[in-house]
């Protein structure tokens, strides 16, 4: 498919405008054609160009792609560089961000992708690092069907903003659609202990959920530049499908509510 690029800003009480950068899906001759929107949570750098080309790749299958500045309150929606500066940057602003700041750009994300007249009003959510805390976070609202968090950082801990302890994990079972936890096992961002403290906490909390864990992946995995010898192409391949299924599953169709019921399971090979 084909895409449009195009930008939104929107006021904010936190402060500053967020610039939602907007990957469109075209089909030639449907100019009434819609698609299912996914907001997309980038790393601590912003909108970067591999935050970007993930953001092609997803809208290229067909889905309105929304990815939000998250520093608005601090600096320009220009993405920082993959440098020390960048770096002390980013994850100094990402502590001192409030979780109710990043809650209110989760909220107007999908109310700018539900205001489009080509939008189906079916929401997925996907990020990675930081970005993936908070497609975990952005899951907890009712409007996402689905999430897919790429090595999602701090979750296990809870800390987010002002290091101050949020409750995304505590709220796991407020999560009504549908998760696909990402990460490697040489993450050392989020740590075993970490991984396995997420897992148990979406099992008892009765989440639907699918887990990945890379055997010989680091952390950020998936980023196509400058990612210091831990970008994985096969692997980086291997979880878009991953994301493409849950999407196509989740998206496309009106499954309703889910039930929440026992599947039967067959004790027999």
């Amino acid at each position: 498919m084909l895409i449009q690029e195009s930008h939104k800003d929107v006021a904010t009480k936190a402060g500053g405008d967020m610039r939602i950068f907007l990957f469109h899906p075209t089909i030639p001759n449907y100019p009434k054609a819609k698609f299912p929107g996914v907001v997309l949570f980038s790393e601590i750098y912003q909108v970067t160009g591999p935050v970007s080309r993930f953001a092609r790749t997803i809208a290229s299958q067909g889905y309105i792609v929304a990815a939000p500045s998250s520093y608005h309150e601090f600096t320009s929606p220009a993405p920082l560089a993959y440098d020390a500066p960048g770096t002390d940057a980013g994850n100094e602003w990402k502590i001192t961000k409030t979780v109710a700041a990043y809650d209110e750009d989760a909220t107007l994300t999908i109310d700018a992708l539900m205001a489009l007249p080509t939008c189906t009003g079916r929401i997925g959510a996907t990020g990675m690092c930081l970005g993936g805390h908070l497609a975990f976070r952005c899951a907890l609202d009712p409007r996402v069907a689905s999430a897919v968090c790429y090595f999602a950082t701090d979750i296990h801990s809870s800390t987010l903003g002002h290091g101050k302890s949020d409750d995304s994990l505590s709220r796991a079972a407020d999560i009504k659609g549908e998760l696909v936890m990402i990460f490697g096992k040489m993450d050392n961002h989020v740590p075993a202990a970490g991984r396995d403290k997420i897992r148990k906490t979406l099992h008892e909390a009765g989440v639907a959920f699918s887990w990945f864990e890379a055997a010989w992946a680091q952390h950020a995995f998936i980023r196509d530049e400058l990612s210091k010898g831990r970008y994985d192409a096969a692997l980086a391949g291997v979880c878009f499908e991953m994301l493409r299924e849950v999407f196509g599953r989740t998206l496309r169709g009106d499954l309703g509510e889910r039930s929440g019921g026992e599947v039967e399971v067959e004790d027999v090979c």
